[in-house]
């Protein structure tokens, strides 16, 4: 199973341009966007929940990463990276097909805060 699909792939990349675009002193804020796809590990820890492609770097995805050691954070990962992910029964890393965001990536990024863990 592909990552991300290139519907999803598209909608990134204008996240990104929608983050730049009309911000105040070049700063960067993609806190109201939501979040187009989720991404798993099937054999234990590890969410990602993510908003942005790096048009100009297509392995660079933006946004929320929960690996288990109960502090998510936002930024960057490489798509590449996760693709190669192989878990101990020969597993990758898997797209939730039924997910779809009900908050922004602000929201999201709050509440793990507080629980310690992506909730979506």
């Amino acid at each position: 199973m592909k990552l991300i699909t290139k519907e999803q792939k598209l909608k990134m990349v204008a996240n990104w341009a929608e983050a730049r675009r009309d911000t105040e002193d070049g700063e960067v804020d993609g806190s109201h966007i939501k979040p187009v796809v989720k991404l798993f590990n099937p054999c234990g820890a590890g969410t990602w929940l993510l908003t942005e492609i790096d048009p100009h770097n297509e392995r660079l995805a933006f946004g929320l990463a929960d690996l288990g050691l109960g502090t998510p954070e936002l930024g960057y990962v490489d798509l590449a990276e996760l693709a190669s992910v192989r878990t101990r029964f020969g597993l990758g890393i898997e797209r939730d097909l039924r997910f779809e965001a009900d908050k922004t990536i602000a929201e999201y990024a709050e509440d793990a805060r507080r629980l310690g863990y992506i909730s979506a």
